[in-house]
């Protein structure tokens, strides 16, 4: 059963199909029950642009999910072949133009209404082939290799449905998506162990004398704490790099992704209140600074709504006002003693 609100939300965005009403709203409940930050930062777009951007979250959403899922007992093998199998299904759909996939028939339709490039799927597939077979990374632009399809390209994705007015938009994506993904693996570091993985680059590691080795002891030591801050100061430089692109979408499309810069970014400066144990711990936004940026987000959302739909009129110098407003009472007269005109048949 889809939920009033996205019911809004689908026929906003003139979403009529029955199946893929489904389909779309299959995708909304993976964002909303694993999305949280990305959810409410997609709720700050207007209605219309909404399903569009659950369709991109719940085909990432279910790709990780076949990787990544702990409770699951395939073995890599396994998994590689899932992945595979519909990830293949999922681009011979795309060059089909429809889907019967729960999850990939609103996709498809989301990629055909904005045009979206499918090598971004490509590229995000192999990322995530990636995780299944490699642990590690020695230098950061290995793994540049990795981040570049499991993040930046989400935010080229997005890009479209964002609108951009102006330059500089498809690079400030990719930064941020490179941000977003580095912020989750200084925060899941514990958790990435549990996993067989180790995301950030043993070369940065190295350099403060820690080793993967001595991660894996899940002691919080002082170089270690070094090596974090080093990953963190790397996703403020890329945050602020990124953000005078921000301006180059359309105004209301800019509330979204600020808040979701200031929520995802924030990570970091909950790793640091937490002293770094991010072993032990989960570092988390508290719900007062959540509510915080969203509800100022919220406002500007609304105003910037309120501001693209008024018609756009050019203001007359206010020295000409006077003489304007007389030409029209001229023309007025004139109108009124001039002869019959022809009618133009328009009825």
């Amino acid at each position: 059963m889809i939920c009033g609100v996205s019911a809004r939300e689908l026929d906003a965005a003139g979403i009529g199909d029955p199946g893929l009403r489904a389909s779309y709203e299959t995708c909304r409940r993976l964002n909303a029950q694993h999305g949280k930050t990305y959810y409410l930062a997609t709720r700050l777009l207007p209605p219309a642009k909404r399903p569009y951007v659950h369709a991109l979250y719940g085909f990432a959403r279910y790709a990780d999910e076949i990787v990544d899922d702990l409770a699951s007992t395939r073995t890599p093998q396994k998994k590689a072949a899932w992945l595979n199998q519909w990830g293949e299904a999922f681009l011979r759909d795309l060059k089909a133009g429809r889907s019967d996939d729960p999850v990939c028939r609103a996709v498809v339709d989301t990629v055909q209404r904005w045009s979206i490039p499918v090598e971004t799927f490509q590229a995000f597939l192999h990322s995530m082939r990636m995780d299944l077979t490699i642990t590690e990374y020695q230098t950061y632009d290995d793994l540049l290799e990795y981040v570049y399809g499991s993040a930046a390209v989400i935010g080229l994705q997005m890009v479209p449905i964002l609108e951009p007015v102006g330059p500089g938009a498809e690079e400030a994506a990719q930064a941020l998506g490179v941000a977003f993904q580095l912020a989750n693996f200084v925060r899941d570091v514990g958790e990435d162990l549990d996993r067989g993985r180790v995301y950030l680059p043993l070369a940065d590691l190295e350099r403060f004398g820690v080793s993967r080795s001595d991660l894996e002891r899940r002691v919080v030591t002082e170089p270690v704490r070094a090596a974090l801050r080093y990953q963190i100061a790397r996703v403020r430089r890329l945050s602020h790099e990124a953000t005078p692109g921000i301006a180059a979408l359309h105004p209301t499309s800019r509330p979204c992704i600020e808040a979701a810069q200031t929520l995802y970014v924030g990570i970091v400066d909950e790793v640091e209140a937490i002293d770094f144990q991010v072993f032990t711990r989960r570092a988390r936004t508290s719900t007062t600074r959540r509510a915080r940026v969203a509800g100022r987000a919220w406002w500007e959302a609304i105003q910037a709504r309120r501001q693209a739909a008024r018609p756009s009129v050019a203001p007359q110098p206010a020295g000409r006002r006077g003489g304007a407003a007389k030409a029209r009472r001229r023309t007025g007269r004139a109108a009124r003693h001039a002869p019959p005109t022809t009618p133009t048949g328009r009825g």
